[in-house]
């Protein structure tokens, strides 16, 4: 039996949690993304998987952090700054299956696993604890993701990348229980033109992070993809289109817009936002 390549550090906790960062240069709207420059408050220009790596380290209470990938480029930069990489096939069809792959190489997973998304360095560190701590405290939910309430700039910012014909961050649509009903890279639910944000706005921005049980991967790594999840390219949807709900956990909103990077047009947008927070 080939030895796991990746050792997880034991811990006294029973719900052990890891994080890993999916990371593949081959984007189709924006090639090389992990390895694009980002300048900080001091002028200093880290990659973005450093950047997200860094992020994800802010996170208390987790086991370990590892960058997964399908290329020597990502890893080789991920092993630079002194983080640690998982190689994975280069077959895998978006992160959650990445992230699939990377526990199927430890021989002790933890017992919760998030998927931190690597174009998301600007995500605060209490939104994943959020994750985390929903999970341990409810062992029913198999799939847990944050989401925001957008403020009526965010919500403009979508509004201007979806007329521009960019694709900007993604909306969620909840049920009462606050279990995702539709995620959608259109802006949901269709406000009118001349809302100004007077009241709440209802609109909630999906944040890019899951919590998953290891169960809940190895059945999502099963089931082939679906119709709807390939037209909007939101690997989420595979788990509502297999009858597993995602609960969504609304987060306080943060001081700083949590733009993610999807488009070239946003790397001035998160440089901003680094120097407001004096990240370096």
């Amino acid at each position: 039996m080939t030895a796991p390549v990746f050792e997880v550090r034991k811990t006294s906790r029973l719900e052990r949690a890891g994080i890993i960062i999916p990371a593949r240069y081959g984007s189709t709207r924006y090639p090389g993304k992990p390895l694009v420059g980002l300048i900080g408050a001091n002028g200093t220009s880290r990659t973005l998987v450093e950047r997200s790596w860094r992020a994800a380290n802010m996170v208390p209470g987790v086991d370990f952090v590892v960058v997964a990938t399908d290329d020597t480029r990502i890893a080789e930069e991920v092993r630079r700054f002194g983080g640690a990489a998982i190689m994975t096939a280069e077959s895998c069809a978006n992160g959650t299956e990445r992230c699939a792959a990377a526990i199927a190489q430890m021989a002790d997973p933890p017992t919760i696993i998030v998927n931190f998304q690597g174009d998301a360095p600007l995500m605060p560190a209490y939104v994943v604890s959020s994750l985390i701590e929903r999970l341990r405290d409810d062992p029913a939910i198999a799939v847990a993701t944050p989401a925001l309430r957008c403020t009526p700039s965010l919500y403009r910012h979508l509004r201007e990348d979806e007329r521009a014909g960019r694709v900007g961050g993604t909306t969620v649509v909840c049920d009462a229980w606050s279990k995702a009903l539709y995620f959608s890279k259109r802006t949901l639910p269709f406000l009118p033109e001349n809302w100004r944000g007077g009241d709440e706005c209802p609109a909630l921005l999906h944040l890019g992070a899951y919590a998953y049980r290891p169960a809940s991967l190895a059945d999502y790594a099963a089931w082939p993809p679906c119709l709807l999840e390939q037209a909007e390219g939101l690997e989420q949807l595979r788990f509502l289109h297999n009858g597993v709900g995602i609960a969504v956990i609304e987060c306080d909103v943060p001081d700083w817009e949590v733009v993610e990077l999807n488009n070239p047009s946003d790397v001035p947008v998160v440089e901003a936002m680094l120097r407001r927070r004096g990240l370096d």
